[in-house]
């Protein structure tokens, strides 16, 4: 076999010992018998082998093609294709700071700098203790409660540089650590084998999962007309003058009228983004009624 990157010969891939590799088959082949096409099955067979030595190894490249009848060419492109797939050892806790618009804005950008000093790390780099791998991560639909970190994929909102700090810390130290929401906390390799597909042993995780949060449901509430605690004042900033819902409004500030139900009221502070005819929304470019044919 030769590397043709490198024009030297390269060595074939280890298999896993045979304990190990037994294992793994009988969980690839519970993966496999899922799907109607074996080679659809790769994507959790690339997590079954993460979850096994914490990264994706030339051994589990080549586990993954003997399984589906691939070439290790066409499992190591996919596997360097997602980002979710590690090529070299990586932590116990993948810590991700988004560094995407709102998440910079607002902090994202200082806590990932802080973080990198404190942990005497880089991107994609891993602490010598081998307890955290830091990463700047993409937006993860978050962004209601920015700025986020994610902890093996589990959300810890609204950080600071200094709550960030102290939860590397305490996940260094071996400490409790709670989610914001969401499933209890485990390991990378414990992850991993969820995403394979397989029943996630977390006391409560499927109870903690939970609905959406309250910053993520106020601005369908907002649509629906219903008061907020507190006013919108900190949710929505006014257009076309004050218009208010909550009886805290200034004196003489208008209060938006009661809609129907499930619709926004005329005057809602979310009702500029309600549908409107062409003509409406765009007085320069005015549309009438559409011409019958023939005329």
């Amino acid at each position: 076999m030769t590397d043709v990157s490198l024009g030297m010969p390269q060595l074939p891939a280890p298999d896993y010992p045979a304990d190990v590799r037994a294992r793994l088959e009988a969980d690839a082949k519970e993966v496999i018998a899922r799907y109607p096409g074996s080679r659809s099955a790769l994507l959790p067979l690339l997590h079954l082998v993460q979850s096994e030595e914490g990264h994706v190894t030339r051994t589990g490249i080549r586990f993954c093609a003997e399984m589906l009848d691939l070439t290790t060419a066409e499992v190591t492109a996919v596997s360097t294709f997602y980002t979710m797939y590690r090529r070299k050892p990586s932590g116990d806790y993948q810590v991700g700071v988004c560094t995407n618009t709102l998440c910079a804005v607002m902090g994202g950008d200082a806590i990932f700098d802080e973080l990198k000093e404190h942990l005497g790390v880089g991107n994609n780099e891993t602490t010598a203790d081998g307890k955290v791998t830091l990463e700047h991560i993409e937006c993860n639909a978050a962004c209601d409660y920015a700025p986020v970190v994610m902890v093996n994929w589990e959300f810890f909102d609204n950080q600071t540089p200094d709550s960030a700090k102290q939860l590397v810390d305490d996940l260094r130290a071996g400490r409790p650590v709670a989610p914001t929401r969401g499933a209890p906390l485990c390991t990378y390799k414990d992850t991993a084998r969820i995403l394979a597909g397989f029943p996630d042993q977390r006391e409560g995780a499927v109870e903690a999962t939970g609905g959406a949060g309250h910053a993520s449901l106020v601005g369908l509430r907002l649509a629906r007309g219903e008061e907020l605690p507190g006013g919108t004042d900190h949710v929505v900033a006014p257009r076309d003058g004050d218009r208010r819902t909550d009886e805290a409004a200034p004196a003489g500030a208008p209060v938006a009228p009661a809609g129907a139900p499930g619709e926004a009221p005329p005057t809602h502070p979310s009702s500029h983004d309600a549908p409107r005819d062409t003509s409406a929304s765009d007085p320069h470019h005015p549309s009438g009624p559409a011409a019958e044919e023939g005329e």
